[in-house]
């Protein structure tokens, strides 16, 4: 899994007003959409049209896309197409390389879709990039992979390559699991966070979910509960919006307010770092303003 949500398609009237309110008007993104085309890597912020590009470029973040643009996997709330995926483009390692470059950034964020036709699921992709990019550019890497299909030595692969963060979002609560994402597993999900601290524990971990699914408090502070259990690090909160009526619906927009009550139960959880806001999608990069002391 891996929360690519687009936001291209809405109208304005079907969005709160204190959530339109928030998202950057496309004029101001133009010039940076610009330096974006001229790069040969794709980068995953532009392409999904992510209301938080213009703040992460200015921290000199942005994200990736690896191993391709088809997901293995039919969740009900993504966007990204399924189906037949692609064969692996080992080239993409030097675009997104060239591409760092161009931009002139400081940490990026590597999502790849589910891709379980592939052995270890792409694990040793990641390993591949991370190292090269590390090793060529000196450059802070989150990994946000995907679950694996539970396998330990796809995720010590990822591990052994020594990024910055590993993120693996569980973007739901259980109970909805087999509607969202069917082909997901929760439990495979927490025990891939837990196998990362119990292989170095010195690497930080991420997790997040989305609010607006049809969930309950209860829920909710379960999955923090179940998250904080696996020494999970670093946490986001975001509001779920369906890329078009072919998916699954939002069951509920959640207050500006709320959110910030979710982030002081996580923060009296004892998460090292949060981010909870409608506009935060899983590749948010927290920031020391939000660290816990």
């Amino acid at each position: 899994m891996c929360s690519i949500l687009v936001l291209n398609s809405f109208q304005s009237q079907e969005l709160p007003r204190w959530l339109v309110e928030k998202i950057p008007p496309a004029k101001d993104k133009e010039k940076l959409r610009k330096k974006i085309v001229q790069t040969e890597a794709k980068v995953l912020c532009e392409t999904v049209n992510c209301p938080n590009l213009l703040e992460c470029y200015s921290k000199g973040v942005m994200a990736f896309r690896i191993l391709g643009d088809v997901c293995s996997r039919k969740c009900s709330f993504c966007s990204v197409s399924d189906g037949l995926p692609e064969k692996v483009d080992e080239t993409e390692i030097e675009k997104i390389a060239k591409s760092i470059r161009q931009l002139g950034l400081k940490k990026v964020v590597l999502i790849s879709p589910p891709r379980d036709d592939l052995i270890f699921g792409g694990a040793g992709f990641f390993s591949r990039a991370i190292r090269y990019l590390k090793d060529e550019l000196g450059v802070k890497i989150e990994a946000q992979v995907p679950d694996f299909k539970g396998s330990k030595e796809a995720i010590k692969k990822v591990v052994d390559a020594k990024p910055d963060v590993i993120n693996h979002s569980l973007e739901t609560v259980p109970k909805l699991y087999p509607i969202v994402c069917p082909k997901a597993d929760y439990s495979r999900s927490l025990e891939l966070l837990a196998e990362v601290k119990e292989l170095d524990s010195s690497i930080t971990t991420k997790s997040g979910f989305m609010l607006g699914l049809g969930e309950t408090d209860d829920d909710v502070l379960k999955v923090m509960e179940d998250l904080r259990q696996v020494r999970c690090d670093l946490l986001t909160i975001g509001q779920y919006i369906s890329p078009s009526d072919n998916y699954f619906p939002v069951h509920g927009f959640v207050l500006p307010n709320q959110f910030k009550e979710w982030e002081a139960v996580a923060r009296g959880m004892g998460f090292k770092g949060i981010a909870s806001a409608p506009l935060v999608r899983s590749s948010y990069q927290i920031t020391e303003e939000r660290l816990v002391s």
